[in-house]
């Protein structure tokens, strides 16, 4: 099963979360470029549940739509917790129907940095509860290049593509999880 497959089933499962929780999602997404939102916005009904989502894929955006301090940017680095979290609190703040904020800063590579190639971080945000963090490793699956030959610029963006579904893959999860943390009490 191709992670294209697995991305449906796990909007559903965040839908029927957040219905039994009476939850409203806001997204603050970066390095997904929106998937996140869109993934969850294929599902029927999703819009009584789903606010929308900020796509800030730019530092300045993060700045200017989030607020997010460029002297914290500096200090922790855009790929941090501490930015998910800002992101995550920001999207809410400016959000006054929606419940909870998920948001993702990320690095898909190839040409990061060693220590953030492929690394992302999630924030999540609900009203009146402390701001959370999750660090994530993005994972590509190779095809057998000797069936499939790629040039350099293909196989950097499959690598790229990858990486982004991962992200989407394990955002959902994370969220579900918080979700039924929240369905328990």
């Amino acid at each position: 099963m191709n992670r294209f497959e697995t991305l449906d089933p796990l909007a559903f499962r965040a839908f029927e979360l957040l219905k039994k929780t009476n939850q409203v999602l806001v997204t603050a997404e970066s390095c997904t470029a929106g998937l996140i939102a869109a993934t969850l916005a294929r599902v029927p009904g999703m819009s009584t549940v789903l606010a929308g989502g900020f796509v800030v894929y730019q530092i300045e955006s993060k700045v200017a739509w989030l607020n997010v301090s460029p002297a914290v940017i500096e200090q922790h680095g855009v790929v941090s917790s501490k930015v998910a979290q800002l992101m995550a609190e920001a999207v809410l703040r400016n959000t006054l129907h929606a419940t909870i904020a998920i948001s993702i800063t990320g690095h898909l590579g190839p040409d990061a940095p060693d220590n953030l190639d492929g690394v992302a971080w999630l924030g999540f945000a609900q009203r009146n509860h402390p701001c959370c963090s999750h660090k994530l490793h993005l994972q590509t699956t190779m095809p057998d290049l000797t069936s499939t030959p790629f040039t350099d610029s293909e196989q950097r963006l499959f690598i790229r593509h990858e990486r982004q579904q991962d992200a989407v893959s394990q955002s959902l999860s994370f969220l579900c999880k918080k979700l039924e943390s929240l369905h328990e009490h």
